[in-house]
């Protein structure tokens, strides 16, 4: 028994190192990379990371696979361009706004989803996106296919521009480690042992007391807020909120960015991020091809990494990230 215990502890003491080394390397790289990278690519690149990573606490650790997230993120992205633009609020309010609309989208179309599995699930949470997308086509503040444009960044906290885009660079940073160690603490609380459990088998959990219902809708609701953050920053980083933030396509492809980085994992949804952004930004070039090109590396990503470029690396030096 007293092995076993020690076991346990030294393999929470390793993770807990790597893990620990992983996050630092990170924020060495945010910290290093506008050096060296154009700051506004980064910036999309860490909202979408964001977005992934808060899909990923869904999928990832409760098992529920959502086809309908760019409901909290793009309509998230629209309220806060209208708050920023239309009501004046300063971009931190503005973000809040957003955060607070994907809440209670998140509250609403959780309690309908949750009562469903596997592919009614799914199914349920891209029927009601489809249907805020068909609305946010025919509603006045959302200027329908030309979208909310020209939104101001503001000043944070009525003192500092963000016009510069270092000083949003900074902002977007601050948010995106805020919130993606909340995501750690949540992952790595009882709560999230509880959320595993789930992810592994439901009817044991129940059969242990949890009312897993309620456990899942606090997790889906959690997602879909941190998801609303991403959206209402990335509205405020680039000025505008558009149809293409609550599209199908956009649920789509933060599912591929979760599976591409490492399902499950805590760094995988951010690298996933970074390799789809990248491949859309420097690809452009190729044209029609792109979409070829695409297809092949996603193919090879399946093939080569099961698990995810992160799930690989990990599984290779035996650690979890």
């Amino acid at each position: 028994m007293n092995q076993a215990v020690s076991m346990h502890v030294a393999s929470q003491s390793a993770r807990s190192r790597s893990e620990t080394a992983a996050f630092l390397l990170m924020v060495a790289f945010l910290v290093v990379a506008p050096s060296v990278i154009y700051p506004l690519f980064l910036m999309k690149v860490l909202c979408f990371a964001l977005f992934a990573c808060a899909f990923n606490l869904l999928l990832g650790y409760v098992g529920l696979l959502s086809f309908g997230h760019a409901l909290y993120f793009g309509w998230a992205s629209y309220v806060s361009a209208h708050a920023a633009k239309v009501w004046g609020l300063t971009p931190e309010l503005a973000i809040l706004a957003g955060a607070a609309t994907a809440t209670v989208l998140g509250v609403i179309a959780g309690s309908l989803a949750i009562r469903r599995q596997g592919i009614y699930f799914a199914m349920i949470t891209l029927a009601l996106a489809q249907m805020m997308y068909f609305f946010a086509i025919q509603a006045p503040f959302t200027h329908g296919e030309d979208g909310i444009q020209a939104v101001p960044r503001g000043r944070l906290f009525g003192l500092i521009s963000l016009a510069d885009p270092m000083a949003m660079y900074a902002v977007v940073v601050v948010i995106f480690l805020a919130c993606f160690m909340l995501i750690y603490r949540i992952i790595y609380s009882p709560f999230g042992e509880v959320l595993k459990a789930i992810r592994e088998n439901e009817p044991r959990a129940i059969s242990l007391g949890y009312k897993t219902d309620r456990y899942k809708l606090v997790a889906f609701v959690l997602s879909a807020t941190l998801a609303g953050v991403a959206g209402g920053t990335k509205a405020i980083v680039f000025q505008l909120a558009s149809l293409t933030d609550v599209y199908w396509a956009m649920s789509g492809e933060v599912v591929l960015m979760t599976l591409v980085g490492g399902l499950g994992t805590v760094f995988g949804p951010a690298v996933g991020a970074f390799v789809i952004i990248a491949m859309q930004n420097y690809l452009a070039a190729f044209g029609q091809w792109v979409m070829v090109i695409q297809g092949s590396i996603f193919v090879a990503c399946v093939m080569l990494f099961r698990r995810g470029i992160v799930g690989e690396i990990a599984n290779l030096l035996r650690i979890k990230l």
